[in-house]
């Protein structure tokens, strides 16, 4: 996954601009209008579109993302961490609108990257916010490659599907995305660590 901004003097040419550098089609991404344009007064103040393109498919003619790095590694070689840090299950139940559509919203994400995996709801460990996350773990083979460089593909992923939520819902989402309890996992890790060395 990819996301870049773009200028240009409208719209259409900034999305067409974006497209021709991401080789990518209009069925390939999703937009953000960040900024219209404004021709300003006799030429003073003028500005030009802005927008945020996010690449979730593949571009023309490419077959399979094959990114490989040191984050990868280092998530496929560590114990899997669903079952080293196990959230509570959650009944369908106990969902409310904002874990739904969360879940809706990323298996579409999903299914338009062409990935097969399935997405897992749990409550986000937030022991101090009274409104607590709902965190989507996606989970499945060949699902690494959506961790990416320290995790920036599913930084980027998660932007996404907050973005198009918050839409739906026409208010904040409160949802984090999670790729084989990456995050999950390294956020316990580096609490255990900060507690060991307080207690030297």
């Amino acid at each position: 996954m990819e996301m870049i901004e773009v200028t240009a003097n409208s719209v259409d040419a900034a999305i067409s601009k974006g497209l021709a550098e991401l080789n990518a089609t209009p069925g390939d991404v999703m937009i953000e209008v960040l900024e219209e344009p404004n021709t300003g007064l006799f030429g003073f103040g003028a500005r030009e579109a802005r927008v945020r393109i996010v690449l979730i498919g593949r571009r023309k003619g490419e077959e399979r993302d094959e990114t490989v790095d040191e984050t990868v590694e280092e998530a496929r070689n560590e114990p899997d961490a669903q079952d080293s840090f196990p959230l509570p299950e959650v009944s369908e139940d106990e969902l409310d609108e904002d874990a739904i559509v969360g879940r809706q919203v990323l298996v579409e994400l999903l299914e338009k990257m062409r990935i097969d995996a399935q997405v897992n709801v749990h409550r986000a460990d937030d022991d101090d916010d009274e409104d607590p996350h709902w965190m989507l773990n996606v989970s499945g083979k060949r699902i690494n490659r959506l961790i990416g460089r320290r995790g920036e593909t599913l930084s980027c992923l998660q932007h996404v599907v907050r973005l198009i939520c918050s839409r739906r819902l026409e208010r904040r989402a409160n949802v984090i995305v999670d790729v084989a309890g990456y995050k999950t996992g390294r956020s316990k890790r580096l609490r255990g660590l900060a507690q060991r060395m307080a207690k030297q």
